[in-house]
């Protein structure tokens, strides 16, 4: 197909979509793992957790920022997101006419690990370790079953027997299409990928407690240096730097939604000191954390995207 007919197909599925939502923000659809996610202008650099994830761009451009790696994303271009990871996101291209529109389609690992099995495809590509966020360019073949699934909007009797066929048809095309081992590495049993997973799930649930290397070890099966090499491969920064990302975020989540002060917020992230709580907060969200939080809250895109 030629770019033109491409750019025909993303004006219609965003013409599409947009009959589905009601103004800017993330919006849940009918079909429980797709959301669509709509800005009418520019952002600010947001820090959030991706989570594993299937992204494309129907209109407007993307920024994302992992530890010091910048990815862009925009029309006919994917992002898939195979872990947990904090990242920094911002809307570079949007308007008022031409409105910032993507798709997000939550991975499920298992239903993953079922069509890779189902699919015999190879698995040579089965101890490498891929970074678990990359951009991608679309197909013909998943821009033909992403536009299956967003279609399925109009007919909600036909949702419940037909998203999961074309949700699986969807992972089936990621996992034959040129970044197929990156993808099919998160959902294999076993795999270097997988344990680092699970390290990375072990950090999300003690993040607000002393990192230990060699418990992480253990889980992931692997020597120090080994996990440490491997982790950075994954996430593109060190154990303590992802847990300090986490406990940022999380305070500043509190802080924004629930209202905790700055001191109990840090102390609930697991900071015994307020000074480096506040030293390590500025240097990532860019200001201290009430002033940052005041902008925030009058900033009700931002704020949306804690919800």
């Amino acid at each position: 197909m030629n770019n033109e007919y491409h750019i025909e197909i993303y004006k219609e599925l965003s013409i599409n979509v947009q009959r589905h939502i009601v103004g800017d923000g993330i919006h849940q659809t009918t079909i429980s793992p797709l959301s669509i996610i709509k800005s009418s202008t520019l952002t600010v650099p947001t820090h959030v957790l991706y989570q594993p994830a299937f992204c494309i761009i129907l209109q407007g451009r993307k920024e994302a920022v992992l530890a010091d790696e910048v990815l862009y994303y925009g029309v006919g271009d994917y992002l898939v997101a195979s872990v947990d990871l904090p990242v920094k996101g911002q809307v570079i291209e949007a308007s008022e006419s031409e409105p910032y529109l993507c798709l997000r389609l939550d991975i499920d690992p298992y239903v993953l690990y079922e069509v890779l099995t189902a699919s015999g495809l190879s698995l040579t590509n089965r101890n490498r370790i891929p970074r678990g966020l990359f951009v991608e360019k679309m197909d013909d073949g998943l821009i033909d079953s992403v536009t299956r699934l967003i279609k399925l909007l109009d007919k909600p009797n036909d949702i419940s027997v037909l998203a999961d066929l074309l949700i699986r048809e969807i992972y089936y095309r990621l996992l034959s299409g040129p970044q197929g081992h990156a993808v099919s590495n998160a959902a294999l049993i076993g795999t270097k990928m997988q344990r680092i997973s699970q390290a990375i799930q072990h950090i999300k649930q003690e993040f607000n407690k002393p990192v230990r290397i060699m418990t992480l070890c253990e889980i992931a099966g692997m020597s120090a240096a080994s996990f440490h090499q491997h982790f950075k491969d994954v996430t593109a920064m060190s154990p303590l730097q992802y847990q300090k990302n986490l406990k940022l975020l999380e305070a500043r989540r509190l802080m924004v939604i629930d209202r905790v002060d700055a001191a109990n917020a840090a102390f609930q992230v697991g900071y015994e000191s307020p000074s480096q709580f506040s030293r390590e907060y500025s240097r990532m969200f860019g200001a201290p954390p009430m002033s940052d939080v005041k902008r925030l809250w009058n900033d009700t895109a931002d704020v949306n995207s804690y919800s």
